[in-house]
């Protein structure tokens, strides 16, 4: 046997026994049995494709740590929780009404499964579009005195990321201090004299799971898709709109950009500051959160409840994904859903059926055009069944509907940066603030009402007499969902 083939047999026999090993922790993981059948057939009949597919896509980092910041976490809100939450929850004189039961539950499960802290005292505006996303976002910015704190999926360079440099520029001369996060993926293109000119000025700003080649099997696949902004712990932002010209101009070919932020203050911006630094403590490694300076906690005139839910690889639970079932299933009248991606899971699409066939009324607002065809299709898969379980499915006409809302029976809603995808549910860094307060809630259902007024609802009749070939695109771009 010549050197060559001894080679040759040594490497087939460690990249056996390497597969052998993968297959043996998939099945330890005790995943679904037919995630984990299908990871075992990739594995052995595609070797070295599967192994690749796998590290990418198929490790469970939420159960294994990697980007587990638990202790950090548990300390700080140990520290800052001023009362026991529990009793808190339990004495709410809001939790006094006729659904105070259900209420209660999704209240402890977010407690339990995110440690959402319930704040009260708070205000809540609702912001519709870049229209007035952006110019609350810039005003709160230019009235700044001692920090400023972004943290960003995509920040795209253009005339909204210039203004934005140019506020951030004259705020950090004038002493503020200036952090800022940004997703290395998100922002890929984003360039290193946008970078310089603020680090150069004595802005602190620093990608999110930079990506290298050799570092892509176990970093591209889990973003930072949060959108937070925290104004001098006073004022903060939270919603699907990032920084790109494109959430104001619209997309060519598509048409205008419908989305919806929210502008709040009070106690609930001392959450949305923990969030943004437990991710900056991830990034840099410099804890701020034993800094009095950025946590006042301060309490605002309104009596809006709200917890700040978040989610990913670092959670112990997919939290954002039990919320929304919990959510869907509490739901005695009508549960109204808006997301661009729809890509639910069995879980949440049980949910959503099952909800329908109880005489819910489950409305499901889609963008009839989106940025992506692949999820596109993917979407319109789920499509028939959920129509057969009385699930009212409405195409958005005016543009892309992009916004990220559930309102259920007007009295909860949930507004952040969650799809209602397997992404958002179990790979991305998310958060989502959940609403109780009838007043906002009921403006936020008007607005879905109105977007309504401007889709096409979609027909079951009609929906099974589109072309064969529309439904083979349907169902190759389902076994996608996954890693879309």
């Amino acid at each position: 046997m010549s050197w060559l083939q001894i080679i040759v047999f040594v490497v087939i026999v460690l990249y056996v026994l390497t597969v052998a090993s993968v297959v043996f922790n998939v099945i330890l993981e005790n995943r679904n049995p037919v995630r984990t059948l299908a990871w075992i057939i990739v594995l052995v009949t595609v070797p070295l494709l599967g192994f690749i597919f796998y590290l990418y896509f198929g490790v469970n980092y939420r159960k294994i740590k990697m980007f587990s910041m638990k202790g950090l976490g548990d300390m700080k809100w140990l520290q800052y929780m001023s009362e026991d939450q529990k009793q808190l929850i339990k004495k709410s004189e809001f939790l006094q009404k006729r659904e105070s039961i259900e209420v209660r539950k999704l209240m402890t499960l977010l407690l339990n499964n995110s440690k959402a802290l319930l704040t009260r005292f708070n205000r809540v505006e609702v912001l519709h579009n870049g229209e007035e996303t952006f110019p609350a976002l810039f005003r709160a910015m230019e009235n700044a005195r001692k920090f400023i704190h972004l943290e960003y999926y995509i920040i795209d360079e253009g005339r909204l990321a210039a203004r934005l440099k140019d506020i951030l520029l004259r705020k950090a001369r004038e002493g503020v201090e200036v952090r800022i996060i940004y997703d290395d993926v998100g922002s890929w293109g984003l360039s290193k004299e946008f970078i310089r000119e603020l680090r150069k000025a004595g802005v602190q700003i620093y990608p999110f799971l930079p990506v290298r080649f050799h570092h892509l099997a176990n970093k591209a696949n889990y973003r930072n898709h949060r959108k937070i902004a925290v104004v001098d712990g006073e004022v903060g932002f939270v919603g699907g709109l990032n920084i790109a010209d494109r959430y104001v101009d619209g997309v060519p070919g598509i048409g205008a950009w419908r989305d919806t932020h929210l502008r709040v203050e009070g106690e609930v911006v001392t959450s949305l500051q923990v969030v943004f630094l437990i991710d900056w403590y991830f990034v840099r490694q410099e804890l701020l959160l034993n800094k009095n300076e950025y946590l006042p906690y301060i309490q605002a005139e309104g009596h809006v409840l709200v917890q700040t839910v978040t989610s990913g690889p670092d959670s112990d639970w997919a939290s954002i994904q039990q919320s929304y079932f919990t959510l869907i299933n509490m739901a005695k009248r009508y549960v109204f859903i808006s997301t661009p991606y729809f890509m639910p899971g069995e879980t949440t699409l049980n949910s959503l059926k099952t909800a329908a066939m109880s005489g819910v009324d489950v409305r499901l607002l889609l963008p009839h055009k989106s940025d992506s065809w692949l999820t596109n299709w993917c979407t319109r898969s789920y499509v028939e069944e959920l129509l057969e379980a009385g699930v009212k499915i409405y195409w958005y006409q005016k543009g892309i509907n992009h916004s990220k809302v559930i309102i259920v029976d007007g009295n909860v809603a949930s507004v952040g940066t969650a799809n209602m995808d397997l992404r958002s549910f179990e790979q991305n860094f998310e958060v989502s603030l959940i609403i109780y307060d009838r007043d906002v809630v009921k403006e936020l259902a008007m607005d879905f009402i109105k977007d309504l007024r401007v889709s096409t609802d979609e027909a079951i009749r009609r929906w099974k007499f589109r072309s064969k070939r529309e439904k083979i695109f349907e169902s190759v771009a389902r076994l996608f969902a996954p890693v879309l």
